[in-house]
């Protein structure tokens, strides 16, 4: 009788064809690699179009570059020196700095508070009212900076104000009051500008979350006695905390680098120093003092300052899309 010997696994590894990895290997790569060589044309159109630029800031903020040495191309560096005058300036600290931060800090949460709050009524409303409502409020957002920016110039302007005519006509003002000459005034004309074209956009994401809670929750706690207040910090809020993440962290990137709403109103382009922010004042340096060199570094401690919101930005979609 014949006995039938089991075949050794190394007799059946060593029949099979030798480098028989190297395709899988090979095709692993390209799986990997294929996403990338898909994006290659997109890359290298922004390497040109944002790349290239921003490289060129650097090297002209590590120069002392103005009218001269565009005639005549040659190029004079001066390493930090730009850097250490941006930093040894008061304006930086007493006027440009002061006036971005807390901008951007009044200007988010003013723009969160009143989009959340539409956010609220647009989901209490009907399918019906809730589109026009959507409809209505998206042409604010959809309004050119410039075009919302003179409409408010023109509503506190000094002579022909809306603002203006109706104090003196309701008797609580006998002349006429420049809006514009005030810095809290002034900056408080860009903020009205800011919120009433930005919240839009926080009103429509935020009505996105709302209408995912789940209602059995907001009825079970209405059940148990809890107010609109109580509801909406105890349940919406943690329910839609990755969401408020997301929209106030795009809120001050864009708040921040607030430059057409403030260069635009009267005193906004330079005549008024004690209202200039980064943005403007980088502008003002560069095309205004022919200072190339001296702008570009203001410029670059701004992108490093959206440089850091961005990250933190990234990192919490990358949290988001974890849960």
């Amino acid at each position: 009788m014949s006995v039938d010997v089991p075949t050794r696994p190394s007799a059946v590894r060593s029949e099979r064809p030798a480098g028989g990895g190297a395709p899988k290997r090979r095709r692993r790569r390209l799986s990997i690699a294929r996403p990338w060589l898909l994006l290659v044309p997109a890359l290298l159109v922004l390497a040109v179009l944002l790349l290239w630029p921003l490289i060129r800031v650097v090297l002209f903020s590590l120069q002392d570059y103005g009218l001269r040495e565009i005639v005549s191309g040659k190029t004079n560096f001066i390493g930090l020196a730009n850097y250490a005058e941006v930093f040894g300036n008061s304006t930086l600290w007493t006027v440009a700095l002061p006036n971005t931060v807390l901008f951007a800090i009044l200007s988010v949460s003013g723009t969160v508070i009143l989009g959340t709050l539409v956010a609220l009524l647009m989901a209490s409303l009907g399918t019906f009212w809730r589109t026009i409502v959507g409809s209505a409020i998206m042409i604010a957002w959809a309004m050119p900076a410039v075009t919302g920016t003179y409409v408010w110039v023109w509503i506190f302007d000094a002579d022909n104000g809306i603002v203006n005519q109706t104090l003196k006509s309701l008797g609580l003002m006998h002349e006429s009051y420049n809006w514009f000459t005030n810095p809290v005034s002034f900056y408080g004309i860009v903020l009205l500008n800011i919120i009433h074209h930005g919240f839009p956009f926080i009103a429509i994401t935020v009505l996105a979350g709302l209408l995912g809670v789940p209602k059995e929750m907001l009825e079970a706690a209405e059940m148990d006695g809890a107010g609109a207040i109580r509801r909406f910090f105890n349940i919406i809020v943690p329910s839609l905390k990755q969401v408020f993440a997301v929209v106030i962290i795009l809120s001050t990137i864009w708040d921040f680098k607030v430059f057409a709403q403030v260069y635009l109103m009267p005193g906004g382009a330079g005549s008024n120093r004690s209202v200039l922010n980064l943005g403007v004042w980088s502008y003002v340096e560069s095309f205004g003092q022919n200072r190339y060199g001296f702008g570009s570094a203001i410029a670059v401690l701004l992108t490093l300052v959206l440089l850091g919101i961005t990250v933190i930005y990234v990192r919490t979609m990358l949290k988001e899309d974890k849960l």
